[in-house]
């Protein structure tokens, strides 16, 4: 087991001393890259898709706070679009969306919450609060990996843009819990099913 324990030490001792990689040692026809573009194109669609959500949800919500949180939320995606769009300019590729299923998949879940819900409950604004931490949750574990794939492809300035994208998720995430938590959640317990 001590020999084991060594062993590792140096072999993570060896890996902090490898120099990174920068963006002029990386193949421009890469696969690691190339996956990174085609990831890209990915988030882009699922962004583009989110801001023709966001005002259906804010609309179905019952609660100012909640209502004022999506149209924030609305106006930080369309930044985070814009900032994709740099990115692919600084990858000096074609801005191009890749249909994005989860995304897809997730705004129809939100959608399906509004059609099974009452109108003005509480209960919907918890249906709608769960939708949008799923999204962004998916957000945040695709900007997180997407960052990380950034600066080991040697993109400093591509992972700096990814990475304040991925902060604004995680606070937005927050609020939404912070709205749950003050009152809509125990408002939901009360009310009766219809």
């Amino acid at each position: 087991m001590a020999k084991t324990a060594k062993k590792t030490a140096k072999t993570v001792g060896r890996s902090t001393d490898a120099k990174a990689p920068v963006a002029s040692d990386m193949n421009p026809k890469s696969a690691l890259l190339e996956l990174f573009k085609d990831e890209i194109k990915d988030i882009y669609w699922a962004e583009k898709h989110l801001t023709k959500a966001l005002p259906k949800m804010r609309k179905a919500a019952s609660s100012a706070e909640l209502q004022e949180a999506f149209e924030t939320h609305l106006t930080q995606t369309l930044e985070h679009v814009s900032r994709l769009e740099q990115v692919f300019e600084l990858l000096e590729t074609k801005v191009q969306a890749k249909k994005c299923d989860a995304m897809e998949g997730l705004v129809q879940e939100g959608e399906s919450i509004i059609e099974d819900t009452e109108k003005g409950t509480a209960s919907r604004d918890v249906g709608l609060i769960l939708a949008a931490q799923k999204v962004e949750h998916y957000e945040i574990a695709t900007y997180g990996g997407l960052t990380q794939l950034a600066r080991t492809l040697g993109l400093e300035e591509v992972a700096d843009i990814l990475a304040q994208t991925l902060e604004e998720e995680k606070d937005t995430d927050e609020i939404l819990s912070g709205i749950a938590e003050n009152d809509i959640n125990y408002e939901a317990a009360q009310e009766e099913e219809n």
